[in-house]
């Protein structure tokens, strides 16, 4: 009769690859990953079948922790500008606070190891997040730019805004708020 699996082992391998992969890239090597949680390589594998796999299911836990997030006080009866600035403030917060979950999830949405269905499975996660986008994307279409251009400008807007609030941390509150207004004034 086989062992039951360890949900502490299987956590602790996806903290490990989280570090690995913010500091070595996706290309990092299992065994790396394995000694860094504190088991042997093949420990790795009965919990993974495969490294994609182990990526796949990081990306998916990532996502679940950021749309959580998200989902925790949205105001779905709030304008379009309160959702916007909701998805805004609490996204940017949570990539201040983890910038290396930040780091990996980027890394791993813009691979290819990413399966159909991992990325279904995030699509489906997204909720409120697609309602509060829905109409930012409706804006940014009516000026003939593409489908998800209005994300990419967030996450490009975002990064500059962390990269200076990490520069003036005492004015963290303001620097969101200005960006934020910035990101609005630009769908306009």
């Amino acid at each position: 009769m086989a062992r039951p699996l360890s949900p502490e082992k299987r956590s602790a391998l996806l903290q490990a690859a989280i570090h690995e992969i913010a500091a070595a890239g996706l290309s990092v090597s299992t065994s790396r990953i394995a000694k860094r949680a504190g088991v042997a390589e093949g420990t790795l594998y009965t919990y993974f079948a495969t490294k994609e796999q182990l990526l796949n299911e990081l990306y998916l836990e990532l996502k679940a922790e950021i749309y959580g997030v998200i989902h925790k006080g949205f105001p779905v009866k709030g304008s379009l500008r309160d959702r916007a600035w909701h998805v805004w403030s609490v996204s940017l917060d949570w990539a201040i606070a983890y910038p290396e979950k930040r780091s990996v999830s980027m890394r791993l949405n813009l691979s290819e190891v990413l399966t159909e269905e991992t990325r279904a499975k995030s699509a489906a996660m997204r909720g409120e997040v697609d309602s509060a986008l829905a109409g930012v994307e409706e804006r940014i279409a009516a000026k003939g730019l593409p489908k998800g251009f209005a994300s990419s400008m967030m996450g490009a807007m975002q990064d500059a805004a962390m990269e200076y609030i990490a520069k003036k941390p005492r004015q963290r509150e303001s620097l969101k708020e200005k960006t934020f207004d910035l990101f609005w004034r630009a769908l306009q």
